[in-house]
């Protein structure tokens, strides 16, 4: 071939008011080039057109588009992240391996989902105490939602003339599945908007909106004044956070939330895209591209009952100590080879405690921890619901709470940290020069372009709303990581169902037969949580404290922080409210919940009528 003499060079600058920087990116190619030579060479130009959804390259910058919507110049930051994803990813750091899967048809994702909920027992056939106590505290629009699912199912199984299925009657008791007067409030959000949780979101629509009322491309104003503020109202029972049930409910709490989510969107009219699970190999040990489940198993053994992996809260600790203040952090990129070394020099010395952090730069520490996201061999934000979460075109605030619930416990826990620190980097706006939608543009692609086949065109168009939702879940996290009462109510109703389950079993037990005769005659007198406590009065045990025990009357006014505080006062006659350094929480164990850290605020006399089983018990809250 004849070397090529036409050299063109183009430097392209572009600088943004908004965000007061400059790009520029040196493109080469060659006028007689072939055709690979000159795409490679575009790339840039490429990458912008996806991501803007435009046939032409993104005009020019101007203060009057910015103001009227995010526009595609607005959003460079997000391209230039997308590129130097890219250029990483083609230097080879990218471990994991995708494995091969075969699409799943309609009715193998109905079954998947199915299993997801908890109800594998409508496909098994299986009577399962967890599986009946489920269907019956579903609402009439999540039994809607699970019946269309398992029609789907079973449609599709007798195409295939598999075997025979249960009839949905035999589930729900009517084959009517309508739901109907379901939709969405049209009116466009108030300055300020009161939330409530006490009411099931699906079942609070009155009117179903039109399907073209949604828009296929959606523009988002970029000023932080155009997102609506939110009043969360404190039912009797508190708001309760995440970490505040236990494990076993909160299991619950998932299966419930999948079969809301799909119930809110049915009665929303939109479609809840979902994606089958990717089967990706990750690493079993080390720190980069590690499972975040194996990631904590391993740090447990160094600190155990940790949530968050060690690597991950050294990375955000560095940040925070040193770099919350650096301008341009997390946009403007540290040195690819300093990055690459600290991460070979991390994965040999972390766990070994030999690691100096305090040769890290704040920029670098940043591309670390961006690479740490990245490199999970699956998205922090799972990627099942992945469409669900870009399809939330208009601000569902609802919708994105139940994606929260949604996620593994490893998942939760770990994006709470990361975001509790993104919202450290905007509060830190005035020094740092990164305000919401810089941070959000530039932590989307980490977050939502992941690995694998998938991510193709489709996924880049979607640049503004991923953007855009990752500004929701900054701004709003302290309304997403509370766990939404009704649910909590459900999950009350799913425990004393599967008890009385329970019960009825035992009857079949000749052995026990005279026993719960006994009982039974015992209990025609009112039931007490202690037969010498009187109605409305409670034992509480602090086992940390001198006095370990003490009964509490109650009234209408009675809240938690009100024991808490009598109890400090029996014990210390202060107002300190920790024990050897803890915090000190009343909780509710037992009953009709596993185990539930109760809101200071919350109002002990109704808390004891939904639980009159349960115990009290003073204790730190989990960390």
């Amino acid at each position: 071939l004849t070397p090529c003499t036409n050299i063109i060079v183009v430097i392209i600058t572009v600088y943004c008011n908004y965000c007061n920087y400059i790009y520029k990116s040196r493109l080469q190619y060659c006028s007689r080039g072939n055709a690979k030579e000159q795409n490679q060479s575009f790339s840039r130009l490429r990458i912008n057109r996806m991501l803007s959804n435009e046939s032409a390259p993104p005009p020019a910058f101007s203060r009057s588009n910015s103001q009227a919507s995010i526009d595609s110049t607005s959003m460079e930051d997000f391209w230039y992240e997308v590129e130097s994803i890219k250029e990483s990813s083609e230097d080879g750091s990218d471990e994991a391996m995708l494995l091969e899967f075969k699409p799943a048809d309609e009715g193998e994702l109905e079954a998947e989902w199915l299993q997801d909920v908890g109800l594998s027992t409508l496909i098994s056939g299986a009577e399962e105490e967890d599986g009946q106590a489920l269907l019956s505290t579903l609402t009439r629009t999540q039994a809607a939602a699970v019946q269309k699912r398992y029609n789907t199912y079973t449609q599709t199984l007798r195409k295939k003339n598999k075997h025979t299925v249960r009839d949905v009657r035999d589930i729900f008791g009517t084959s009517d599945s309508s739901v109907s007067n379901c939709g969405l409030d049209k009116g466009s959000p108030s300055v300020t908007e009161e939330l409530s949780y006490e009411v099931s979101f699906s079942e609070s629509i009155t009117v179903l909106p039109k399907t073209q009322e949604w828009p296929k491309n959606q523009r988002f104003k970029k000023e932080d004044s155009a997102l609506p503020k939110f009043i969360v109202r404190k039912s009797r029972f508190g708001l309760t956070e995440v970490g505040d049930l236990s494990p076993e409910d909160m299991k619950k709490i998932r299966y419930l939330s999948l079969i809301e989510l799909t119930a809110f969107y049915d009665a929303l009219g939109v479609e809840l895209k979902r994606n089958r699970a990717e089967r990706v190999r990750g690493r079993e040990n080390g720190l980069f591209g590690v499972p975040l489940t194996v990631l904590l198993e391993n740090d447990q053994k160094k600190v155990p009952g940790i949530k968050v992996p060690l690597i991950f809260q050294k990375l955000l600790l560095k940040l925070e100590e040193t770099g919350l203040e650096t301008e341009g952090i997390l946009r403007v990129p540290g040195s690819a080879s300093r990055v690459k070394n600290l991460h070979q020099e991390l994965e040999a010395k972390f766990y070994e405690d030999t690691f100096d952090w305090d040769q890290v730069r704040n920029n670098d520490a940043a591309g670390l921890l961006k690479m740490f996201i990245r490199e999970l061999p699956s998205p922090l934000f799972t990627v099942e619901y992945l469409p669900a979460f870009i399809t939330l075109i208009k601000l569902q605030l609802q919708a994105l709470h139940l994606l929260i619930m949604l996620l593994p416990e490893a998942n939760r826990d770990t994006a709470k940290a990361f975001l509790q620190f993104l919202k450290k980097v905007v509060a830190n706006e005035g020094k740092n020069k990164m305000n919401l939608w810089n941070v959000s543009m530039i932590v989307a692609p980490n977050l939502f372009i992941y690995k694998g086949k998938r991510a193709n065109q489709q996924e880049m168009q979607a640049a503004a709303t991923t953007a855009h939702i990752v500004r929701l879940l900054i701004r709003y996290q302290d309304i997403l990581w509370t766990v939404p009462s009704f649910l909590i109510s459900q999950v009350r109703k799913m425990n004393e169902a599967a008890m009385n389950n329970s019960k009825r079993q035992l009857m079949f037990d000749k052995g026990v037969r005279k026993l719960l005769r006994r009982k039974t005659m015992e209990r025609e007198r009112p039931e007490r949580p202690e037969s010498d406590i009187p109605e409305g009065v409670i034992r509480v045990y602090a086992p940390l404290h001198s006095k370990v025990s003490m009964a509490i009357q109650l009234n209408s006014q009675t809240k938690a922080k009100d024991i808490l505080a009598r109890f400090h006062c029996e014990n210390s006659c202060g107002s300190s409210q920790n024990v050897r350094g803890q915090i000190q929480s009343l909780h509710e164990i037992g009953g009709n919940i596993g185990q539930h850290c109760l809101d200071p605020d919350a109002y002990m006399l109704d808390v004891y009528r939904a639980n009159p089983q349960a115990e009290w018990v003073i204790k730190p809250k989990a960390s």
